[in-house]
């Protein structure tokens, strides 16, 4: 273990896109990065499968404060679809339940059916997931055989690309909204051809801007560490404020910083018409987060403890 990983935690503010490697959970990937740079806290901003691999936002310090801004975000992935063959969890990780191999597919079939899962949906979550039924998660349940009604929920699929078909499998290109399950989404796709089928790949290759050529995998943040110790890991982390790059920019005076931590609500002198805004300080550090009033009034919603920049 190298001195690095010996610091104690530290305050810090940032963002780093984790390209996860399958087999890993988010949680895993989430503990080895908060590991690796010392921090004193950190979060991830959404959930991947362990057999899915992309781009995993962990958010690090007092950057935790916006995470549900980017769990919130639109997101797109690639998916991989086996067909004639079901399992329990929807993906290669589960068990087989059922083989179809009595069915007709062609790429012709397969992007008709697509056009109906694209637009608004109500999509029911799978057994397998992290949501929770009665404090418990539904995963644990599913694993020990039982199922339990779960609520639909509405989700937009903004669109889906067919990129490759074989004779017995299909690659699509899905770009959707917070809360959508991909391996539910081809379950009703493999589904709707008649004879079901299961994530085999999934990639997720944007998220809210972010794309893999600002990602780092868990090996090349350990390189770094290695070679370049905590300064060098510091250059990898993204700007805070980067997470909102159309919310309206407020600068306030230092008197406002005050009164913004204290709760209090302060008025400035910008011509906005009502929206969240982003509250930066007289030497452009980033504040966090407010809402705006029609009439100026600037309430806090998310300020950090320290001014970061």
């Amino acid at each position: 273990m190298t001195k690095e990983f010996n610091e104690k935690s530290r305050d810090i503010a940032g963002i780093v896109i984790v390209d996860k490697s399958t087999g890993q959970s988010s949680n895993c990937v989430l503990q080895q990065v908060k590991r690796i740079f010392c921090a004193s806290k950190a979060g991830h901003t959404g959930s991947l499968d362990p057999l899915a691999t992309g781009l995993l936002p962990i958010c690090l310090g007092e950057a935790t404060k916006i995470s549900s801004y980017l769990l919130g975000a639109d997101k797109r992935y690639y998916v991989t679809c086996q067909l004639g063959v079901i399992t329990d969890s929807g993906d290669s990780d589960g068990k087989i339940i059922k083989i179809n191999y009595n069915y007709k597919f062609n790429e012709t079939n397969l992007l008709s059916v697509l056009t109906k899962f694209i637009g608004n949906l109500n999509q029911v979550p799978p057994m397998y997931s992290a949501l929770k039924h009665q404090g418990q998660p539904l995963y644990r349940l599913a694993r020990r055989g039982i199922r339990v009604r779960r609520k639909s929920r509405k989700i937009t699929i903004y669109n889906i690309t067919l990129l490759e078909c074989t004779a017995d499998m299909f690659t699509l290109d899905v770009i959707c909204s917070k809360g959508t399950y991909i391996r539910t989404l081809i379950e009703d796709i493999s589904n709707d051809l008649g004879c079901g089928g299961h994530v085999i790949m999934l990639r997720r290759v944007e998220i809210n801007g972010y794309s893999a050529k600002q990602s780092l995998s868990i090996e090349q943040l350990y390189l770094i560490a290695q070679r370049y110790g905590i300064a060098g890991l510091d250059i990898c982390l993204l700007s805070v404020e980067d997470v909102l790059p159309d919310w309206p920019k407020i600068d306030v005076s230092d008197d406002m910083v005050e009164s913004l931590r204290f709760g209090q609500i302060v008025q400035v002198q910008h011509e906005f018409e009502r929206a969240n805004v982003c509250l930066f300080d007289q030497y452009k550090r980033f504040l966090g987060l407010g809402k705006m009033s029609e009439s100026g009034f600037v309430a806090p919603k998310r300020i950090f403890s320290l001014p970061i920049g």
